[in-house]
């Protein structure tokens, strides 16, 4: 069964094909995508199968992505997730993306805060890593107000748009995660 978390502000659930359009309108925004790591998106088919790809990295425990929703209108603001999931060395990366409108109000810090605390809680996670590209100042803010610490640069870590990006590599350990 999926699991479904609620936090104050948020509620975070299975990403379904009804969503195809709100994530279609969210991750056809380039200043959404510019950091994403994958390559630009331009049509609904590939939202879809982006969505399918979600729910069979679920299926097989590769990764969970969550769809975030704002409780109060009920609308679907961006999605958030554990990637690269190794049961067996207790280790996920978290990702996350958000509309812009939802930008700087304490939205994406709140919702990796309440996938951080599952991993921990309850896949019994040892390390949480995080790739950011060096340009990304806000997700890197969120990550060390968090607790994440700063691991050093990956030299052309990720190709996006056949362009190589370095990325900085973030973790946080069981034992100093403090929420």
């Amino acid at each position: 069964m999926f699991p479904f978390i609620t936090t104050e502000r948020l509620y975070l659930r299975e990403i379904e094909v009804t969503d195809l359009n709100r994530m279609y309108s969210i991750l056809t925004i380039e200043k959404v995508t510019r950091y994403y790591g994958l390559d630009t998106i331009n049509n609904t088919s590939e939202v879809l199968d982006l969505i399918h790809y979600f729910k069979e990295m679920f299926a097989t425990k590769k990764g969970i992505r969550w769809g975030i929703i704002n409780r109060e209108t009920n609308t679907l603001i961006g999605s958030c997730g554990l990637n690269a999931y190794q049961e067996r060395n207790k280790r996920a990366e978290v990702g996350y993306e958000l509309h812009p409108d939802y930008w700087g109000h304490g939205y994406a810090s709140e919702a990796v805060k309440a996938i951080c605390t599952y991993a921990f809680d309850q896949l019994n996670l040892n390390r949480i890593g995080a790739i950011v590209y060096p340009e990304n100042i806000p997700s890197q803010k969120l990550l060390e107000k968090l607790g994440f610490v700063n691991e050093g640069l990956l030299r052309d870590y990720l190709i996006q748009d056949d362009i190589a990006h370095s990325t900085i590599s973030y973790s946080i350990l069981r034992n100093e995660w403090k929420y």
